[in-house]
């Protein structure tokens, strides 16, 4: 099965530290949580006090604590939400798991469906489980990836601001394969 301790260093890896541009709709983010869309995350009440210390942001990767509440943040919103435990494939775990990093956990789960022939309806169940985990993965890999490009095409396509993160998101979605 599936380890989380490595799908969650490898994304972390794409996630990058902490930004604030005005183009990205999440707002305010670190290590990939958007403010915006995780208001109520206690992290950012460290993330706070952290702008007060004079070198802000590069403090904050060494607050424990912080790190802590990331990982924890992760594995309950992301990776216990793609059942990532009970995928066999480490690198198909890891796909789907930065994929829902990116896009949520509804929309990577969505794609996952959509790759093994499944319905899609944005929850994974046994038999969802069962056909990824029975999918060539190098094949489910490839075609997740094509997947997860037509997206970012049509993100882009409906939100021209987007275009700037578009070759960041192929580029990630690349090395996931």
């Amino acid at each position: 099965m599936a380890d989380f301790a490595s799908a969650f260093a490898a994304t972390m890896k794409a996630e990058g530290g902490y930004v604030n541009d005005p183009q990205d709709p999440g707002g305010e983010t670190y290590k990939g949580i958007a403010r915006k869309m995780n208001s109520k995350w206690d992290g950012w009440i460290v993330i706070d006090m952290a702008k007060k210390e004079k070198n802000f942001p590069a403090n904050l990767d060494g607050n424990p604590a912080l790190q802590d509440k990331i990982k924890k943040f992760y594995e309950i919103n992301y990776w216990d939400k793609i059942l990532g435990d009970q995928i066999t494939d480490q690198h198909v775990a890891e796909s789907i798991f930065d994929f829902a990093v990116n896009a949520g956990p509804i929309t990577s789960t969505k794609l996952a469906q959509i790759t093994v022939g499944a319905e899609p309806d944005g929850t994974l169940d046994h038999d969802n489980l069962d056909k990824i985990n029975k999918e060539d993965p190098r094949l489910f890999l490839a075609l997740f990836s094509l997947h997860k490009i037509a997206r970012y095409v049509h993100i882009c396509e409906k939100r021209q601001e987007s275009k700037k993160f578009f070759y960041g998101w192929i580029k990630r979605t690349l090395e996931a394969i």
